[in-house]
């Protein structure tokens, strides 16, 4: 099956830009039969990456709970009776302490994430700029997920040493309003245009099984493939039911879902980092080890994601083993602009 591929021109007003891929096109490749998909995904990935190296980060919370956004899939949504438990900023030097511990553990890349709805410029923003340029000092790739920020705020962060932004569309901006309220799908894409003005590297991906339909996310993808430049780093999240959120009852999503999604996003976008994220607490060792047939080649460890629970790193490293895969040296990135970004479902 051939697919065209129209060339690029200019970003247009909405942050995406004219297409590398149709609609029409990316709708026939999510479609294609699925051993199919991913035969074609695993050649790609091979063509751009080591298929035997594996990204490995950690993701902290440094400030927890209490946001004022309305995700209607977030435990951390103060407006939400869950088992989260509103913190505070965390102090610089706990936050260098987690990330070297992670480091010891094999991780080559920290992320931070803070249930904010955006940043501010305050005493606390100054806190994160320290910690940083701490986790920078360290030898670590450093990816922060704070909410909405300006253009000054990202460039603050990029001269602090930050290599990468999470920022997520989630889902289709058709879909968006039935999810979230709060901020709008222009929102999310103005903030990635600041983050990538400013010299970051993007992470932005989506979530499935939020009730989106199929069509939602062949929408997500064909945004995230049309942006001016493509993301470095796409985390496809399963959705993590939590109790006394609006999205607490979901089912479970079907595993041959999240395979579909991740090889249609190792074709769409080739050199970025797909990341096997939320929700593979639930999955078997062949469940992941399919995923990453399909092109997925990074993955947060650590026993919990944010506030959702993750597999540990002995579990991961049993899991290694038997594939034989191994950890992906920041050194010996086949991307070097794919750094590190949380995969959270928050953001």
């Amino acid at each position: 099956m051939t697919l065209a591929r129209p060339s690029v021109s200019s970003p247009s007003p909405t942050g995406v830009s004219a297409e590398r891929w149709s609609r029409d096109a990316v709708r026939a490749l999510y479609h294609t039969p699925l051993l199919e998909l991913v035969v074609r995904a695993s050649e790609v990935h091979r063509r751009h990456h080591d298929p035997s190296k594996v990204q490995v980060c950690v993701l902290l919370s440094i400030k927890t709970g209490g946001c004022p956004e309305d995700c209607a899939y977030c435990p951390q949504a103060a407006r939400y009776h869950t088992n989260v438990k509103a913190q505070p900023l965390l102090a610089v030097e706990e936050v260098l302490e987690s990330a070297r511990r992670a480091r010891e553990r094999g991780a080559t890349r920290f992320c931070m994430g803070a249930a904010w709805r955006e940043v501010r410029d305050n005493a606390h923003f100054d806190r994160v700029l320290e910690m940083i340029r701490g986790v920078k000092a360290l030898g670590l790739e450093v990816c922060c997920t704070l909410g909405m920020a300006t253009a000054d705020q990202a460039r603050k962060m990029k001269e602090a040493g930050l290599d990468a932004y999470n920022h997520n569309l989630d889902s289709s901006e058709d879909f968006y309003g039935d999810i979230i309220s709060t901020r709008t799908y222009q929102d999310r894409l103005e903030t990635l245009r600041h983050v990538r003005e400013a010299g970051i590297t993007v992470c932005s991906g989506g979530i499935l099984g939020l009730g989106e339909s199929h069509e939602d996310r062949i929408s997500l993808l064909w945004t995230l493939a049309n942006l001016p430049t493509p993301p470095e780093s796409v985390p496809i999240n399963a959705l993590v039911p939590v109790p006394g959120t609006p999205l607490g009852h979901r089912p479970r999503v079907p595993i041959f879902d999240m395979v579909r999604a991740i090889a249609t996003a190792r074709i769409l976008m080739p050199t970025s980092m797909v990341r096997l994220s939320a929700g593979r607490v639930s999955m078997s060792e062949s469940d992941q080890a399919l995923c990453f047939l399909a092109g997925a080649n990074s993955i947060f460890a650590g026993e919990t994601l944010l506030t959702t629970p993750n597999p540990d790193f002995d579990a991961d490293t049993r899991l290694f083993e038997a594939l034989g895969l191994e950890p992906l040296p920041s050194s010996a990135s086949p991307n070097p602009r794919g750094s590190c970004s949380p995969s959270c479902q928050r953001e």
